[in-house]
């Protein structure tokens, strides 16, 4: 179907879905989860003791083990059991509906597809608080909730009781860890087009509130989305976030990171962290996840307040899905109070 849109919006094309999923899921299984699943005999048996290149935790890993930010190491750790992470069956009330589509971005110079997806009993047209979900490095709209659909994310039950009602919206963010890269400004496109698009809908329209959430390069991104617009972002929860503690260390990682050395220290979430002195913040990250240190830096500067949890886990698929039941009833706290 198509939307309408205001007097001088970019038109956009959107598909409405109607979910009707119930009871008590299963997270669906992905490529980290089968990762998960690696013996030491077949690893050994199929020669892969010095690969360069392994499944880990969907795209997100496999772009960080092929810029040597996850080494064998975490490999090893996965086999050993470091990584190993409980996490139970997820239970989802039936889902509400999804509404996914495009738009031309002028912020990125191209189209970016989305998907907003509404709690169990709301249907679009309602108004209602709304998070945006940024996904990791390799992702998009489809993907950026790690082991569950957007919608199954607002049908979510936590410690046995539904989500606060609040809508969620994913968008293709590219590569560019959510920073601005010349000719492409992912932020912008969030703050000047996605989040007006929502609020035409009654999404995060004030007095509604509005929250970021994200996955390794998201969970950077979703931190400084905040720290840029702490009038706009009420509320930041970031798992495991693609935190890097020099110019150096990012772009011998991954060179499209950053656009220069001013573009990061600009973008450094750690050295703005002050910023987020009036803002609800969740971290969660692996005690094994290679990024933990830049995670400790940014914990040791955040505002008093700000819900830090350093747990058993590495940079996967089952370390995210863990944490995000607790990342999502956060936002919902401090966003529907």
């Amino acid at each position: 179907m198509d939307l309408p849109t205001s007097a001088g919006a970019n038109p956009f094309n959107s598909t409405l879905q109607m979910d009707g999923q119930e009871g008590s899921t299963p997270a669906p299984e992905g490529r980290e989860d089968r990762a998960q699943r690696w013996t030491r005999r077949r690893f050994l048996a199929l020669g892969l003791g010095g690969a360069t290149t392994v499944i880990v935790a969907g795209a997100t890993g496999l772009e960080l083990v092929s810029h040597g930010v996850l080494p064998g190491k975490q490999l090893l750790n996965q086999l050993d059991g470091a990584c190993s992470v409980a996490n139970p069956a997820l239970t989802f009330s039936p889902l509400g509906p999804s509404i996914s589509g495009n738009f031309y971005s002028h912020a990125r110079n191209r189209a970016v597809g989305y998907t907003i997806a509404y709690p169990p009993g709301h249907k679009p047209g309602r108004t209602l608080p709304l998070v945006v979900m940024l996904h990791g490095f390799g992702g998009n709209h489809t993907n950026a909730v790690a082991g569950m659909s957007p919608a199954q994310a607002m049908a979510l039950h936590v410690d046995g009781d539904l989500l606060a009602p609040m809508a969620i919206v994913t968008v293709d963010g590219g590569g560019g860890y959510w920073n601005p890269h010349p000719g492409d400004d992912p932020m912008a496109m969030v703050i000047d087009e996605l989040v007006p698009l929502c609020q035409r809908m009654g999404l995060g329209q004030p007095p509604q509130r509005i929250g970021v959430m994200g996955i390794s390069m998201g969970g950077y991104g979703a931190l400084l989305l905040a720290e840029r617009y702490p009038h706009l972002i009420d509320a930041v929860a970031a798992i495991s976030p693609a935190i890097w503690t020099s110019y150096d260390q990012a772009r011998s990682a991954n060179a499209g990171a950053y656009a220069s050395a001013d573009a990061f220290t600009a973008n450094d979430a750690v050295t703005h962290a002050a910023a987020l002195a009036a803002t609800p913040v969740r971290v969660a990250s692996g005690d094994s996840d290679p990024f933990h240190q830049g995670v400790e830096a940014l914990a040791r500067v955040l505002p008093p307040g700000a819900d830090v949890v350093f747990a058993n886990g590495c940079h996967t698929g089952a370390f995210f899905t863990s944490q995000e039941p607790a990342s999502l009833s956060f936002l919902a706290q401090h966003l529907t109070a």
